[in-house]
């Protein structure tokens, strides 16, 4: 994104562009050397990172500044409509997927009960992880002081590749 300074007119790449003095710039004026820009009269902007949707309400301007306010962490009745808090979501969520997760074997559990056949250890094993999964997950959220706390749950990767936060990183169904 790149501003004009006299004018502090936005210029998007492969638009042409007036500047200051009436020169008419052309559409590829992209590919001009950084010297030619800066001579141009033209600055780069670089926007501001957007925030996680998840924890945050924000805006950006065109000039890509980010104006940002952190959604609240707890249930907000106004006029007796109750607007569910970042936490309630969070846990809805984490229960909605247990509950799709467990859903997937489900039809062992009802073999049982309707025939007797025994439950595979390691479809017992991974329903029992999957519980306490969402268990740690609830109560971490429930824990959770402010929405930097509830953004390190958040499962992200490094560049190397090492994994963080714990928020929807379910076990997988062993042999």
């Amino acid at each position: 994104m790149w501003r004009e300074k006299s004018t502090g007119n936005l210029v998007n790449e492969g638009s042409s562009w007036v500047d200051a003095n009436g020169i008419t710039h052309p559409r590829n004026w992209h590919i001009w050397s950084e010297d030619e820009k800066k001579a141009a009269g033209l600055e780069e902007l670089t926007p501001d990172p957007l925030p996680d949707a998840r924890t945050w309400w924000y805006t950006q301007d065109a000039a890509g500044k980010v104006t940002k306010t952190a959604k609240s962490l707890t249930d907000v009745t106004t006029d007796g409509v109750v607007t569910l808090g970042v936490k309630s979501v969070l846990i809805n969520n984490v229960k909605s997927q247990q509950g799709s997760l467990l859903a997937q074997t489900d039809w062992v559990i009802i073999r049982k009960a309707d025939k007797g056949t025994a439950i595979p250890s390691n479809i017992q094993t991974y329903r029992d992880a999957l519980r306490d999964k969402a268990t740690e997950m609830e109560t971490a959220i429930t824990n959770a002081a402010d929405t930097a706390a509830i953004e390190a749950l958040f499962l992200v990767w490094d560049g190397e590749g090492n994994k963080s936060g714990i928020l929807y990183d379910w076990p997988e169904l062993g042999s």
